[in-house]
């Protein structure tokens, strides 16, 4: 089929009918779906995202389609000047004098505005300042209008969880918020949508890597019985070699181990990947590898052939039964010591639009009139006004589309920052700073670290992901195939799902299969072979490269080629794409295959210089929220017990 036929095939060849989703809405899309660069139009002028849309009416980034997350002009300018510093040397100067100023407007930067505050008092003045379009940072938010109905998806941090529970400080401030997830989680699921229609997980087995296209429906979810494995496996295109193996390892309670003690298994497993246990432990044939590769890819974004044993142990991957081991923490706790014991996990929740909401939350408790509304449920369905973010007067000031380009110490014992924001620089001044940014820019934009500090906050390499919100205007296949999720080993994306059903304030998910859904599918572009870093590395390098025409026709040639048995066709059923692309995803985590077993260089990273302060979940060693609000206040902390030194 040649490229055009393709591509009409896959609904390429004509941009989405916007009127199908924004029904009305202030702000209207600049660019299809067909890839070019996303903007904001008002009156038919394109407001680039390097300018100072924010300050006009109908503003609303969340509704953006195309290239999200690290979108285009978000790091284009930290870029220029990693390679030209000297680009920020005729910075016009605002006039504009702060108490703290935050670098970074994701939770870790919100979080230290909001403790900063209770400090120092709610006169306080803060100025935020981040190079994306919205807030939020990771914590994104998609949203999408499709016949007249409110779709929601997380275009990032998705989930209130951790493996140990939110500490004092961090749960704290979810209270103060309003959040309270042990009574959300009953309230607000609904889980009788896979039990009506009979809907359970499934593996899509491709032609290219297993010989056939085939989707095979997993009962019994994560714990299924020996006899629902043996049934999933019997349906799978494997060689008989392979489904024996599999069966042995899902269900066989055989000590692969035997006459260690568990220390000595946990050690030995600490220091080879899941890979080599499969192929050299449990001696299982090389065909097992391709169904089993990518199940590590949700948590640190690769492979089983760059994952300790341990881990793999520790998510619950099969194979360990036998060895008896007893729960502690594993590696994955990057900020823990191997072996330490297990304190029990954290609360679980999830809002439709995942941790968009604590952010839209944090912005409403710091400028109030941004997001109207008083409780958690009226916040969900309610817009921000992002025209209120950065007012003369208040406070606190939030500037987006603002990359920071340089932060110092001054001689009179305060901080001056050097800002990017619509193809000129600015300089502010401010008594303190918190750097909430991510790690690898901090030795670029601050220049007078250390530089051991900087090598290591260098050596902490954030993981590359992306997440893919569709909308679609029914989700009749998935009902007629009978899978709610579904997992690709071979695929460009690793796994695709139905978002989370939900019934949170105004906000309602779909109920048939005849009303418009949102689906995510993730991407962790790995290479096999490669060391978990250098595999991160290249992955940041190829999500930097792929434009969004080569996702979009992913996106639409894998949904055809998995749900097209159920009559699904891209061309007619999808409405609209965002792809959120994180090239610095995931904060970095311990990983004993990698590093000593002295940990991550955490404390020498995140070092306080002066009136400045390093926080975000890479100061913490772990991608967990928690983990972003507690070094936030820890920042803060330092800060206020050192002012006046």
């Amino acid at each position: 089929m040649d490229g055009e036929k393709r591509d009409a095939k896959l609904g390429m060849d004509k941009p989405i009918d916007r009127r199908d989703f924004l029904q009305g809405a202030a702000v209207v899309l600049a660019t299809t779906v067909g890839g070019l660069t996303p903007g904001l139009s008002f009156g038919g002028a394109a407001v680039n995202s390097m300018g100072a849309g924010q300050d006009q009416p109908g503003y609303y980034p969340p509704i953006l389609t195309g290239m999200r997350g690290s979108h285009p002009g978000s790091f284009e300018s930290a870029h220029a000047v990693r390679d030209d510093p000297a680009f920020v040397t005729q910075a016009e100067s605002t006039g504009e004098s702060f108490d703290l100023i935050v670098v970074g407007g994701g939770i870790s930067g919100l979080s230290a505005a909001h403790f900063y505050r209770k400090s120092a008092g709610p006169d306080a003045k803060i100025l935020i300042l981040d190079n994306h379009d919205d807030f939020g940072g990771h914590a994104k938010r998609n949203e999408f209008h499709v016949e007249d109905k409110l779709l929601i998806a997380s275009g990032g941090t998705a989930l209130i969880s951790s493996p140990t529970p939110y500490s004092p400080v961090a749960d704290g401030l979810l209270k103060h918020l309003g959040i309270h997830p042990e009574n959300l989680t009953k309230e607000t699921y609904d889980k009788g949508r896979n039990q009506k229609f009979n809907l359970a997980a499934g593996v899509f087995f491709d032609k290219e890597t297993f010989g056939q296209d085939k989707l095979v429906p997993r009962k019994g979810g994560y714990h299924p019985s020996a006899e629902e494995t043996a049934e999933f496996l019997a349906q799978a295109p494997l060689s008989d070699a392979a489904r024996k193996d599999i069966l042995e390892i899902e269900t066989s309670p055989k000590d692969y181990m035997a006459g260690l003690s568990a220390d000595e298994k946990k050690d030995r497993l600490s220091r080879m990947s899941y890979s080599d246990y499969l192929l050299n432990v449990v001696q299982a044939d090389p065909a097992v590898i391709p169904f089993y590769q990518r199940a590590t890819d949700l948590y640190w974004g690769c492979g089983i052939d760059a994952i300790s044993a341990l881990d793999c142990w520790g998510i619950g991957l099969p194979g360990f039964d036998g060895l008896e081991l007893p729960p502690t923490s594993t590696a994955r706790m990057g900020y823990t010591p191997r072996g330490q014991v297990d304190t029990g996990g954290s609360y679980s929740y999830t809002f439709p639009d995942g941790n968009a909401s604590i952010a839209r939350l944090l912005v409403r408790d710091l400028i109030p009139a941004a997001v109207p509304g008083k409780t958690v449920e009226d916040s969900i369905a309610a817009p921000t006004d992002y025209t209120r973010l950065d007012q003369a007067g208040k406070p606190v000031r939030i500037r987006l589309s603002s990359t920071v380009a340089h932060v110092m110490n001054t001689d009179e014992g305060n901080v001056e920052v050097t800002y990017l924001r619509g193809g000129k620089a600015y300089r502010v001044k401010g008594k303190q700073s918190v750097l909430a940014c991510w790690n690898m820019m901090i030795p670029f934009i601050c220049p007078e670290l250390p530089q051991s500090q900087k090598a290591a906050l260098r050596s902490l390499i954030k993981t590359p992901l992306v997440i893919t919100s569709v909308a679609l205007t029914n989700w009749r296949a998935f009902a007629k195939l009978g899978v709610a999720d579904i997992v690709s080993p071979g695929g460009y994306h690793s796994t695709l799902q139905l978002v989370q059903s939900m019934d949170i304030g105004d906000y309602h998910s779909a109920k048939s299969p005849d009303e418009p859904i949102m689906i995510q599918m993730i991407r962790t572009p790995a290479q096999p072979g490669l060391s978990e870093r250098e595999q991160h590395i290249a992955g940041r390098n190829e999500l930097l490269a792929t434009p969004f025409s080569t996702f979009e026709r992913e996106i639409r040639s894998q949904l055809n080629q998995t749900l097209g048995p159920g009559g699904f066709d891209a061309a007619r059923d999808i409405a609209g794409i965002s792809v959120n692309r994180w090239p610095h995803g995931y904060a970095p985590e311990y990983n004993a295959l990698v590093d000593g077993d002295e940990g991550l260089p955490l404390t020498e990273a995140r070092a306080r210089r002066g009136q400045i302060a390093i926080a975000n979940a890479d100061s913490g060693g772990g991608a967990y929220t928690d983990i972003a609000i507690d070094q936030a206040h820890r920042a803060v902390t330092e800060l206020l017990t050192s002012y006046g030194e």
